[in-house]
């Protein structure tokens, strides 16, 4: 019986690594930090696989540095690169293609000096111990039509050590965890997977959760959302199990008989223990998930604490109007502000340091109440006018003092007013809203202003409030535009969508409202319930007896709509008549085709209108599959012809060639049946 004694290492070397890449001399810094590595004891009896950028020639390579007692075994470049989506890895790197060779890579001199030794094998391939074979799958190559791990299985290796980058997005934990179950369910094998944990620097929170899996079961689970910078896995298994599992297997017994052959590196040394009665070995254990309400809650709470601690501000701004939106914002910060107390509780001193940093705390003292945390690095303000109502006014303050927030109210009506007052001395014109005869140009234009002065207001506060409190540092302005209304344009350009970051801005407003209720009772909020159950509006035009300005009225479509076009636009590549097409097969049934045109067309008018605002749009956490950020996730142009003559005049054909008749049921397809799947995408 061999037994092997698995330890999954946190994320925090590798990303370090992947920041430099971009200093003054990233080539000289990344082998000087695999030196400090080597020439420690981080590597002493531990077989380690460390990621980072390597120029071999003329090529810049992303590869795993395999090191034991302090040397390097083998480099192992990356052959398949992730290139869509998020991510743009063909930018820095290319691939290996040469799969059927080791190369001799020459060492940095002054790496060769420090750990004498020369050269070390390059390329594809993986290492034979003396007692069992183990090889690196590296991030995407496991997603793979054709994985590595396959054929590698074939030629005998039994461990697969993975050193990932995969961010969080809502429901997606379910998706990675069947890959690698998977990879070793059918062929037998020891996976083991780690991910990084934390704010990329960006958009993308990585979402840890390693993972120790043998035969398909997992033995060893990491946190999926945590503060720590490192995370350790141990798990200890039983080797033959491996070997009994392919023993038994006729079909992998014939495949590996004829397969292509992997180049392999000769290591003269032993993994794996002998058998001891006193020795516990891992069990299979039931995989942890979190609910969406949870991922809403705590990925970006976590993303947010790292991109607060990291950035030298000292807290967040956050302009609370009592809608959904916002006070969803104000829970997930209410949320982390619970963590850093929870975590600081259990012992983690770092988390401990930046806290006291972050909350200026003096003589010894640290948070130990989330409530009074957030009172220290947490503003929030109501900005209203007389188009707000007071229940907002009310439920903004009530969720402020739930959370724990310095709270603000002020009135903008004399801005709003003396903008107003300048406007007319220069046209001689005082706009009107629609409600009291106003033109739509006129409603517009004054709800714009209001909006406008919200987010010039929000900056000004941030960057003055620490002064008045006599804090050094600055605030964060948070936006809490959600994806659906990004989707549409609903947002008013350089209004309080305009901040520095946005946690809900690719969060879809159903999947927010069911945050809430869930907040209500987790979190300890309860006005988040008062707060889901009122009709979502932007209350920028006067109320009337006979009018309550309602934000899908506005829309011309309901946020449940708005989720189904942007899943069939974004994932299923839909245009105008292949969206109008799935729509009659999802549809149909109670609407005519004519109907379906006109949602068809209204969307895409707007949708079109409005891609300008993408460009703009706040630096959002990354959750969900149709995001319309450009920045690097969107890649469709900005300028469209809204009156999209060809395809709208295509659709009518089809209307006309249908007629009146609503279809009756049958089968969908999987397009229209995806643009219901909050999964699609992933």
């Amino acid at each position: 019986m061999a037994m092997l004694w698995l330890q999954e290492l946190g994320q925090s070397l590798r990303l370090q690594i992947t920041w430099i890449r971009f200093d003054s001399n990233p080539n000289l810094i990344r082998w000087e930090c695999l030196k400090d590595i080597l020439l420690g004891d981080w590597t002493d009896g531990i077989l380690c696989s460390i990621g980072m950028p390597i120029i071999r020639g003329s090529e810049r390579y992303n590869c795993q540095v395999l090191c034991l007692n302090r040397k390097i075994l083998m480099i192992r470049p990356k052959m398949w690169l992730a290139n869509d989506g998020n991510y743009r890895e063909l930018r820095w790197f290319t691939t290996w293609k040469q799969n059927d060779q080791l190369v001799d890579f020459q060492l940095p001199n002054d790496i060769s000096e420090a750990l004498l030794q020369k050269s070390v094998p390059f390329g594809y391939g993986y290492i034979q111990f003396l007692d069992t074979a183990v090889a690196a799958e590296i991030c995407e190559e496991l997603f793979t039509p054709s994985p590595p791990h396959a054929e590698l299985a074939l030629n005998g290796v039994e461990v697969f050590m993975n050193a990932s980058g995969s961010h969080h997005q809502l429901r997606k934990l379910d998706l990675r965890l069947r890959a690698f179950i998977g990879a070793t369910h059918t062929r037998g094998g020891v996976y083991m997977y780690s991910n990084h944990q934390g704010c990329d620097g960006g958009r993308l929170y990585y979402d840890g959760c390693c993972c120790i899996v043998i035969n398909g079961d997992v033995v060893a689970q990491g946190s999926q959302f945590s503060l720590k910078d490192v995370e350790v896995l141990v798990a200890q298994i039983d080797l033959d199990a491996v070997a009994s599992l392919r023993g038994s297997i006729s079909s992998f017994q014939e495949q590996a008989s004829c397969k292509s052959k992997v180049l392999s590196v000769e290591a003269p040394y032993k993994l794996c223990q002998s058998f001891t009665p006193q020795m516990s070995l891992s069990s299979p254990l039931k995989i942890r998930y979190h609910s969406p309400e949870e991922e809403i809650a705590f990925g970006p709470a976590c993303w947010l604490w790292d991109y607060l601690r990291r950035s030298g501000a000292s807290g967040f701004l956050l302009p609370l109007s009592g809608g959904a939106d916002s006070s969803s914002v104000a829970a997930i910060v209410g949320c982390m502000c619970q963590l850093v107390v929870k975590e600081i509780a259990n012992g983690d001193e770092q988390v401990k340091a930046d806290a006291i940093r972050i909350g200026k705390y003096v003589d010894g003292q640290f948070p130990t109440d989330s409530k009074e945390f957030a009172n220290r690095i947490f503003y929030t303000v109501f900005m209203g006018t007389e188009n707000s109502s007071e229940a907002t006014k009310s439920r903004a303050k009530v969720l402020a003092d739930e959370i724990g927030s310095w709270h603000l109210d002020v009135c903008i009506d004399s801005i709003v007013s003396a903008l107003l007052t300048l406007f007319q001395k220069l046209t001689g014109k005082w706009p009107r809203y629609k409600v009291d005869g106003g033109s739509d140009a006129e409603n517009l234009g004054l709800q714009n202003i209001q909006a406008r002065i919200r987010m010039v207001l929000a900056f000004m506060l941030a960057s003055l409030m620490p002064w008045v409190h006599k804090k050094g540092g600055f605030y964060l302005v948070l936006g809490s535009s959600n994806v659906d209304e990004g989707l549409r344009g609903y947002l008013t350009k350089y209004d309080c969508s305009s901040a520095d970051i946005n946690p809900i801005g690719s969060i879809s407003k159903q999947d927010l409202r069911t945050f809430l209720r869930w907040g209500a009772t987790h979190l300890g909020y309860s006005s988040l319930a008062e707060i889901e159950a009122a009709p979502p509006t932007a209350e920028l035009e006067p109320i009337r007896s006979n009018y309550n300005q309602l934000d899908e009225v506005d829309m011309g479509m309901t946020y449940e709509e708005l989720s189904v076009y942007g899943r069939l636009r974004k994932i299923f590549r839909c245009g105008p008549v292949s969206m109008f097409q799935n729509l009659c097969y999802k549809w149909g049934g109670r609407l005519t085709p004519s109907e379906i045109a006109d949602k068809v067309k209204h969307f895409f008018k707007y949708y079109s209108i409005n891609r300008h605002k993408m460009t703009v749009l706040t630096p959002s956490y990354h959750a969900e599959s149709y995001s319309p950020e450009d920045n690097r996730f969107d890649l469709r142009q900005f300028l469209y012809n809204s009156r999209w003559p060809y395809q709208f005049r295509k659709i009518d054909e089809l209307v006309r060639k249908f007629g009146k008749e609503k279809f009756s049921g049958g089968g969908i397809g999987v397009v229209a049946a995806g643009s219901d799947d909050p999964k699609a995408g992933l």
